[in-house]
């Protein structure tokens, strides 16, 4: 999976995309899961910033 997602934004026309990998803690559990994104270089700071 993750070979196929490297391909695709390593060509001429995705160069401007990137993967966001955060954190996010269950409230349930408290166990911690991860929530992957691929937004545009742009976004990265706004994504990031949401709770």
């Amino acid at each position: 999976m993750a070979k196929k997602v490297v391909a695709t934004l390593q060509k001429k026309e995705a160069k401007n995309f990137a993967k966001v990998i955060r954190a996010v803690k269950s409230e349930k559990t408290g166990a911690y899961t991860f929530k992957e994104e691929i937004v545009t270089v742009d976004q990265v700071k706004d994504t990031l910033a949401k709770s």
